[in-house]
């Protein structure tokens, strides 16, 4: 029997790249969904660069609101570009075969950035928490220093978990089927797909998420009921509309980010259907990050003076 089974192992046969489905059950709308992801990549990269650029050539945009904002910018340009210049590909050509490194090194990035965009988005809390509910020692708290650390312990605690759970996916192998029903190289999908044991890597996947997601996340959610509290508090409705609005742009962002992740990672995978989870992933991967500097332009006049300015 045992022998048996050795030799089945031996005859497995190790794949080398795996077939993105991506929306393939659409083919009448394929060259509609390559145009309308051009346009939405094109319009994510400019306004996020542009705000980069902004947040470094105003003086008055050197403030650590505007920093953690620059941070955020440039996050969202290499988090929508580990996904949509591939995706943008398998559209137009129709190969939709990618190497198993390649679907590594795109499940790294991919899940480096978003573990960075969760701490960020709580840095970005606190220092609307301080700017609100400690007016006075807003400057004294909220120092370069402290943004350097914020912000670097952000990029760090994102890439360190990473590393772990690269370290333990690369010890999986894949023996077909070869097919992720997905537009990207996203962790349980490819789970899915290993013959080996991962029992490990699952448990451990399970640890890390629930320090990367929920900590950041219940760290954003107890700065906002301090800093709605503390608004309430303000006796006019002029001085309430103020203070929130220095905060209404990142309430906005983190609410579509993290409704978005909470129904795709939360909900029940075998009542959910495969084209559902796909449209809530389209949500955290392509509509955030194009959404950001819209919400932060649009609602932000600062940004926008800066702005009139450059073209002026």
């Amino acid at each position: 029997m045992h022998l048996i089974e050795k030799a089945e192992e031996d005859n497995r046969t190790v794949i080398t790249e795996f077939i993105l489905l991506g929306f393939g059950d659409l083919p009448e709308l394929q060259i509609l969904l390559f145009l309308v992801f051009l346009v939405i990549y094109i319009v994510t990269m400019s306004g996020n660069i542009l705000i980069i650029a902004l947040v470094v050539a105003d003086q008055h945009l050197h403030t650590p609101m505007y920093f953690f904002l620059g941070n955020l910018s440039c996050l969202e340009t290499c988090y929508t570009s580990t996904i949509l210049p591939r995706m943008l590909a398998s559209l137009l050509t129709g190969d939709r075969t990618i190497s198993v490194s390649g679907c590594f090194a795109q499940l790294y990035c991919f899940g480096f950035l978003a573990a960075t965009e969760c701490y960020l988005l709580a840095a970005m809390s606190y220092d609307r928490y301080l700017a609100i509910c400690k007016p006075l020692h807003y400057a004294a708290l909220m120092n370069s220093r402290l943004c350097l650390q914020l912000a670097r312990g952000s990029w760090i605690s994102g890439f360190l978990t990473c590393v772990i759970m690269m370290c333990f996916m690369s010890q999986l192998t894949f023996c077909g089927p070869s097919e992720i029903d997905h537009f990207f190289c996203d962790f349980s999908p490819m789970l899915k797909l290993s013959c080996s044991d991962t029992s490990t890597i699952t448990l451990v996947s399970f640890i890390l998420t629930s320090l990367d997601s929920p900590c950041p996340f219940l760290l954003t959610v107890t700065s906002y009921v301090c800093i709605i509290a503390t608004i309430l508090r303000i006796p006019s409705t002029t001085g309430r509309q103020k203070a929130f609005s220095t905060c209404s742009s990142h309430l906005i962002v983190v609410t579509v980010f993290y409704g978005s992740l909470m129904t795709v990672y939360l909900l029940p995978k075998t009542n959910t259907p495969i084209a559902l989870n796909k449209v809530f992933s389209v949500f955290y991967t392509v509509l955030t990050p194009l959404v950001n500097p819209l919400i932060y332009s649009l609602r932000n006049k600062e940004v926008k003076e800066a702005l009139r300015k450059v073209i002026s």
